[in-house]
């Protein structure tokens, strides 16, 4: 992805599926899409299936369509607005080759961020079945959260609502019951056991258990999930474990991938954590403009002390702190 305050955003993904690598992206303005393009690799040599290009000069986008796309593609064309994408309105349009690109972004590419957060209710479903609520436990065990078990507690209790009838213009409003899941963390230890509700527990465990059941079905379907600020209300170690599940040969991840941001520089020195060549550092400029570099393109030594290193700017993605930061005006 790039992005600029004065020329379009541009935005890229590169993904295989069934054994067939995609090449898609598309560059945008507030206004309009300005281009687009997908290429396909059945074989070593792409195939450009599409590319749509915004003729300023003539004021409408140009398409050039490969022989590997088929079916309506003159009517996909008339039928995508200056604002939409090729791809979705072809979709739309019932195109079948390009149906498996759409879909891997709808299905099987789970994004959490301020904007998408973790939905309790994953892990509430799966805590109604016995073998859900197993996996669940043994993945915060393997955290080193001593709970034994969790019960769902289930009860009835009333809530309004209002119906508006436009028609006859009445409003009502109405008593109905809905239900609600209360939570129970049976912990035991050598010590003693205890039974906590949710609000008990630490911030740290209740994201950890909001994680485990999308992580856990992300492993089982093998998808991409993408997580912004990973470190979030998690310890270290805690980071650790949940980055290891994706690389644990034990687990049947059918290819998931995990693809997270984070401020934990000590990850950069986890033994048999993280190739280099996949982590990326974010350098921002003093302009506030914001660039990705790879950590491989600087060749560190094997068993240099990478977090070191980083800190003390060799690779960049540091702050500019002013020798003022801190003093009183």
């Amino acid at each position: 992805m790039r992005q600029f305050s004065n020329r379009p955003s541009e935005f890229e993904v590169t993904f295989l599926l069934d054994g067939v690598r995609y090449q898609y992206g598309f560059a945008m303005t507030a206004q309009r899409i300005v281009s687009e393009h997908l290429l396909v690799y059945k074989a070593f040599k792409p195939q450009r299936w599409f590319t749509r290009q915004f003729d300023i000069d003539a004021g409408k986008d140009v398409y050039d369509f490969g022989s590997g796309l088929k079916g309506l593609k003159n009517l996909w064309e008339g039928a995508t607005r200056p604002n939409s994408l090729f791809l979705s309105m072809a979709v739309q349009l019932n195109s079948e080759a390009l149906r498996p690109v759409f879909d891997w972004f709808l299905n099987r590419l789970v994004i959490f961020n301020e904007q998408a957060q973790l939905n309790p209710q994953v892990p509430v479903q799966m805590l109604k079945q016995a073998e859900g609520r197993q996996e669940i436990c043994n993945f915060l065990s393997a955290a080193d959260i001593s709970i034994a078990n969790i019960d769902v507690e289930i009860r009835k209790v009333p809530s309004q609502t209002v119906h508006f009838d436009l028609v006859a213009g009445n409003t009502e409003v109405r008593t109905e019951e809905m239900e609600e899941h209360r939570l129970r963390f049976h912990h035991v230890t050598e010590q003693g056991r205890a039974v906590f509700d949710l609000l008990d527990e630490s911030n740290g465990t209740r994201n950890l258990l909001f994680l485990a059941g999308p992580v856990l079905e992300i492993l089982r379907k093998g998808l991409t999930l993408v997580i912004d600020e990973i470190d979030t209300s998690l310890h270290t170690l805690l980071v650790r474990e949940l980055v290891r599940l994706f690389h644990r040969p034990d687990i049947k991840t059918g290819g998931a991938q995990l693809i997270f941001t984070t401020h934990d520089t000590s990850l950069l020195d986890a033994p048999d954590l993280l190739r280099r060549d996949q982590v990326w550092l974010v350098e921002k400029d003093r302009d506030q403009a914001s660039s990705l570099v790879a950590l491989s393109e600087f060749s560190p030594r094997k068993n240099k002390a990478l977090e070191r290193g980083y800190l003390m700017g060799r690779y960049g993605g540091v702050p500019f702190l002013s020798a003022t930061l801190g003093q009183k005006h």
